[in-house]
């Protein structure tokens, strides 16, 4: 299913910023040498993931942030790549979930979108709902359930 955020009424990102900063990690804006690395983190997420987010290097600028800790990816988030207006994926590595880096890579995306001139933000094909809910208060989209990414299922033979 979908999610839909305001990005007119995001939270304040610097509770998020300091968590993640004192834990030692940085999230930032993808440079162009993190291509590989951020297309190698993403394909055990899924198929269709490194495809997807790697869609993010056609844009100027990049419209992807990694989150990095002593030079190793973290974790990655992209808007803009399914289709305008869109959030994801995005993913953080298993043992550093719940540290805010989810989050903070979330954000950053957002705030990035709202620059870009949107009001709402759609988050396509979404697993932990809660988790959305609670950081930018987005909410379900009825009638979402195939979503965009249904046709890619069926394409690939795949579950969502």
């Amino acid at each position: 299913m979908d999610m839909l955020t305001r990005l007119y009424s995001l939270p304040d990102i610097r509770p998020y910023e300091a968590t993640v900063s004192e834990a030692g990690y940085e999230v930032r804006r993808a440079e162009p040498w993190d291509r590989e690395t951020m297309r190698s983190f993403a394909e055990p997420f899924g198929e269709l993931w490194p495809v997807e987010a790697d869609r993010a290097y056609n844009h100027t600028p990049i419209t992807a942030f990694v989150a990095v800790r002593e030079a190793e990816m973290c974790g990655f988030g992209v808007y803009e790549c399914t289709r305008r207006g869109y959030f994801g994926p995005t993913g953080v590595r298993d043992d550093l979930r719940g540290n805010g880096v989810g989050a903070l890579l979330l954000l950053r995306c957002l705030e990035a979108m709202l620059e870009m001139g949107y009001a709402y933000a759609v988050i396509g094909g979404v697993g932990p709902t809660e988790f959305y809910e609670k950081v930018c208060d987005a909410f379900v989209i009825p009638g979402s359930d195939v979503g965009v990414y249904g046709p890619l299922y069926q394409l690939t033979g795949k579950d969502s």
